[in-house]
């Protein structure tokens, strides 16, 4: 299977007008087919940190956080087009300066209007290192931003906002990047671009406890580790789709079987992620009858190598293309997925603008005798190599599977090594006590190769849990975000490319497809093909 390639009609971002609110979007989700009304119980999981757009980067607190917040586009579940939320318009004429205009009369959930302003005190907190949020390099493009980026962890920044960023009216502020950014205006969808109220500002700490945004829907009940309920916002002013159900309640789980016996019992309504027992056999084709779907989205599973100073035992290329060639992709993904899933040529999934297949080359095909040569080269591997995942989600058996294969092929001992839960999993891996090799995975903030490479390998990245640096990779990516077009496309392919003879800092695994199951209380369910999860916007409650 291979995902169509998406978000073609934003390819050509160049000059003048880029986005208006005639651009798209659907803003009458009544039509779907179903009504509007009722309540949903959606299976959730625990965030990595407080409910902050700015400080949300992963899918259990994003679940949550894309629903109550708004931002100046959208992605659209069916296509994952950027569609006008809160924008008017953003217009350039040189990829470098951008004028954008909101919409007027727009409401957060706390009575006060969005403004120009929200937006660009929230963008200045986000970036400024000193309130340290989780999706702060996603600013590193706004001239400023190295002001307000104190070089030593804690320490005060030369400066608190970003000179790139200035307010012009109510309804207007400008963007200035420090070199031509072409794919900026596709960025800007994403949950970090989006405005925080004037109370964010009095007592962050406090807000993220009831956070308030300008989404569809409002969070009215957050208890850590049990669920977070979002009623609907009846004066939702964006543009997006307004939502049909009341009431969503997302429980947290943190064992998928607990969660697919709920599902079954009609004790639980939607299921983002069927466990693997039920994949076998096609078994929930005989639960569920006709309430599953499977799509392929933007997302790849990857397993990275502790950083070399956590861990030097893996600092070794051509250590760690010999276990990328003795892991059988194939096999696993037969055995534990039913083959719902692509075996991975390379670090960018399918259904992004400038998707290339076969980066990765032949360091991503299984290769007994190639990989076992490479490790003999690379001086052999003294100990047991481990692979840590999250416990409370399906992972164990693949990546005991995982494991077996890499200790088969290279006669070389290797665990399946749980942690806990989700959030205690990247607490670890972001304070850098991880050793070995950890699962990784990451699904399109935005459908561009640029968002698999950047935040993912570049030098402090926001995602770069392997501390991977490279400058000639980084000069590459800096190169294609200053041109357009094809040869921006090209440039950030080379850039990948890099990734498989240099220094390999994670070894593909597969690209995902969504495989969601709903229960007999709702109707209209499908995959968003912006984050693979199930699209709660469209769906309708059938009590």
């Amino acid at each position: 299977m291979r995902v169509k390639s998406r978000a073609m009609t934003v390819a050509s971002i160049s000059a003048v007008a880029l986005f208006a609110t005639a651009c798209g979007g659907s803003d009458d989700s009544g039509d779907s087919g179903g009504g509007t009304g009722g309540e949903i119980i959606a299976k959730g999981c625990e965030p990595e940190n407080p409910l902050i757009g700015g400080n949300t980067g992963e899918s259990c607190g994003h679940d949550i956080v894309e629903l109550f917040t708004s931002t100046l586009f959208r992605y659209d579940p069916e296509t994952s087009e950027p569609i006008a939320d809160l924008a008017e318009s953003v217009e350039t004429e040189d990829n470098q300066n951008f004028t954008v205009k909101i919409k007027e009369g727009v409401k957060f959930h706390d009575d006060t209007e969005v403004k120009a302003k929200n937006f660009v005190d929230a963008w200045n907190y986000t970036a400024n290192s000193e309130n340290a949020q989780y999706l702060a390099y996603f600013f590193e493009p706004i001239e400023g931003y190295e002001d307000v980026t104190a070089e030593e962890e804690g320490a005060k920044p030369a400066k608190s906002e970003m000179s790139g960023l200035e307010v012009v009216d109510d309804y207007t502020f400008t963007i200035k990047t420090s070199e031509p950014v072409s794919n900026l205006p596709i960025r800007l969808g994403y949950t970090a671009f989006a405005p925080q109220p004037d109370s964010f500002f009095e007592d962050p700490e406090e807000f993220a406890k009831n956070p308030v945004g300008a989404g569809p829907y409002q969070l009215t009940e957050w208890s850590s580790g049990q669920q977070a309920v979002l009623e609907k916002f009846a004066d939702y002013g964006g543009g997006a789709a307004k939502g049909n159900l009341d009431k969503i309640t997302f429980r947290i789980y943190d064992d998928e079987e607990a969660a697919y016996n709920d599902l079954l019992a009609g004790n639980l309504d939607t299921l983002d992620n069927l466990p693997a027992s039920a994949l076998v056999d096609q078994q929930y084709r005989t639960d569920l009858g006709d309430r599953w779907a499977q799509e392929e989205y933007p997302a790849i599973q990857t397993v990275t190598f502790a950083p070399a100073d956590v861990d030097p035992k893996y600092d070794d290329t051509k250590l760690r293309q010999a276990v990328s060639m003795a892991i059988d992709r194939e096999k696993i993904i037969t055995d534990h997925f039913d083959g719902a899933r692509e075996p991975a040529t390379g670090w960018v999934a399918p259904g992004v603008e400038g998707f290339k297949e076969g980066a990765c080359g032949e360091y991503c095909e299984f290769n007994p005798e190639e990989a076992k040569k490479l490790l003999d080269e690379a001086g052999g591997f003294e100990g047991r190599m481990t692979i840590s995942y999250n416990a409370d989600s399906d992972h164990k058996p693949w990546v005991t599977a995982t494991c077996n294969s890499i200790r088969e092929a290279l006669d070389v001992d290797c665990v399946a090594q749980p942690v806990t839960t989700f959030a205690q999993f990247r607490e670890q891996i972001g304070d850098e006590e991880m050793k070995g090799m950890f699962r990784s995975g990451w699904i399109a903030d935005y459908p561009h190769i640029e968002n698999f490479l950047t935040p993912l390998y570049a030098t402090d990245g926001s995602s770069n849990d392997g501390n991977y640096s490279n400058k000639e990779f980084e000069s590459t990516l800096e190169e294609a975000a200053q041109a357009e077009g094809d040869e921006s496309l090209a440039l950030y392919q080379e850039a990948e490319a890099m990734l498989a003879g240099e220094d390999f800092p994670a070894i593909p695994m597969w690209y995902y497809t969504a495989t969601i199951g709903w229960s007999e209380n709702v109707s209209n369910v499908k995959v968003s093909q912006a984050s693979g999860r199930p699209d709660l916007l469209n769906a309708t409650a059938n009590n």
